[in-house]
């Protein structure tokens, strides 16, 4: 079974409570809960208590979401600010370890909700303006009585292997020496594998036999789902698409480690243990 306890946003411990956050007078009573844990976003930051989430009350609006309740049986919510004060970005939250997996899940939840209701207040029907239902999980349109639901963009991301080497690819904008797996969104009417090989082919040159599943991971920037692969190839000879990489290259095995290891000579190295690229490479060393 695949170790992702180091992934970040992918442990949330929450009962979302599907079957009941429809329930107008229970959703009530949850928001009005003493033990109510209150998320404040703005934007890709989160309120800060020092070095834990400030997860004090503040004011319910219209616009709060219900994020679930925690094994002790406290509700979860989360809601917009405007304050500027004591926030921490959720990629460096996410990077540096700060806080526990389990917290990053359930920001990974409230971001990724909170993005979506801010850019879908009018019905993309027929304009008219929308109202949240279901505790945030659904904007109604009373004008043509359209129902709007979050949505999660699927993109794959995939570490291609031949025999004794993988290959990974760069932006120009990353930093410098890092090194990361080919990843892209799948389009409409598309399988999984086929979007792998799409995206390889696309970025790469390199065409892809047999591609299988390793894991995922949540990404709330805004709301995308990573599903990590592996894919055979079937040519080796790499044609990158400079729109998309500056760098695309074979490393071998024995090179790969030492990217994980941060001891290539080169300076060279595999992302961070966070992210899911980082896992797809260690697997393909095991």
């Amino acid at each position: 079974m695949t170790d992702t306890s180091r992934l970040a946003f992918n442990h949330n411990p929450l009962d979302r409570e599907a079957n009941r956050r429809g329930d107008a007078a229970w959703l009530t009573e949850q928001l009005a809960s003493p033990e109510l844990r209150h998320i404040k976003l703005i934007g890709d930051k989160v309120t800060m208590d020092g070095a834990v989430i400030d997860v004090s009350r503040c004011n319910i609006t219209p616009e709060t979401v219900f994020l679930g309740r925690d094994a002790s049986g406290h509700p979860w919510a989360a809601n917009r600010t405007i304050a500027e004060d004591g926030v921490r970005d959720l990629r460096s939250l996410a990077l540096e370890d700060v806080l526990p997996t389990d917290q990053l899940g359930i920001l990974a939840q409230a971001r990724s909700l909170l993005h979506w209701h801010e850019r879908h207040g009018f019905c993309a029907n027929c304009g008219a303006k929308t109202v949240m239902h279901d505790a945030g999980y659904r904007r109604h349109c009373a004008a043509c009585k359209s129902d709007h639901f979050p949505r999660t963009d699927p993109v794959i991301i995939i570490v291609v292997r031949k025999p004794g080497h993988i290959l990974l690819g760069r932006q120009a904008s990353w930093t410098a020496g890092m090194y990361s797996a080919l990843a892209g969104f799948m389009e409409p009417g598309e399988t999984i594998e086929d979007a792998a090989r799409r995206e390889v082919f696309e970025e790469s040159g390199i065409r892809l036999g047999a591609v299988s599943y390793v894991a995922s991971q949540p990404w709330p920037f805004p709301a995308s789902l990573m599903i990590g692969l592996h894919g055979e190839a079937l040519s080796d000879a790499i044609t990158i698409d400079k729109k998309e990489l500056e760098e695309a290259r074979w490393f071998s095995l024995d090179e790969a480690r030492m990217m994980v290891d941060r001891t290539h000579p080169q300076g060279l190295w595999a992302t961070r243990p966070q992210a899911i690229a980082h896992l797809l490479v260690t697997e393909v060393l095991k």
